[in-house]
């Protein structure tokens, strides 16, 4: 009887030992982790999802994250409400006008030149008269961007 109680008392200490050495070893490891990684930013996304089990819509109807004054759809108070023209001329001047103030920057810049890489050339057609907008844009980046 006393040999199994014997035995145990030394078991726990041999396990009490080994945990505090591994924990003592673990604790070491992650201070010198910590102190590898100063000055560094780590930003991870979000990793949690919205579990909405009755569907995606709100109370009231509308699809969750619809935001009335952001419609991408709508020709008013959305962010390519700035395409929208009365006319062909109008489109034709607007692009001009944002052309030489963008190719005016890319050369003041040494960029190469391509006025097909402004976001004001790629979004113009989610508008009306996207082509007479773009055609515009062409010669004012031309004319901003100065001799070739």
């Amino acid at each position: 009887m006393k040999s199994k109680y014997l035995a145990r008392k030394i078991g726990g200490f041999v396990l009490a030992a080994l945990m505090l050495t591994g924990i003592g070893v673990l604790s070491s490891a992650s201070a010198q982790a910590q102190g590898r990684r100063q000055g560094r930013v780590i930003v991870r996304p979000n990793p949690y999802r919205i579990y909405r089990p009755f569907g995606s819509r709100s109370w009231w109807g509308r699809p969750y994250g619809y935001d009335p004054f952001y419609d991408p759809f709508s020709p008013y108070g959305s962010y390519y409400s700035q395409y929208i023209f009365r006319n062909g001329e109008a489109a034709l001047d607007q692009g001009y006008h944002d052309g030489l103030k963008t190719g005016s920057a890319d050369g003041r810049k040494h960029k190469s030149y391509d006025p097909e890489r402004s976001h004001y050339f790629h979004d113009a057609g989610f508008g009306n008269f996207a082509e007479a907008y773009r055609e515009g844009f062409s010669r004012g980046y031309r004319a901003g961007y100065g001799p070739a």
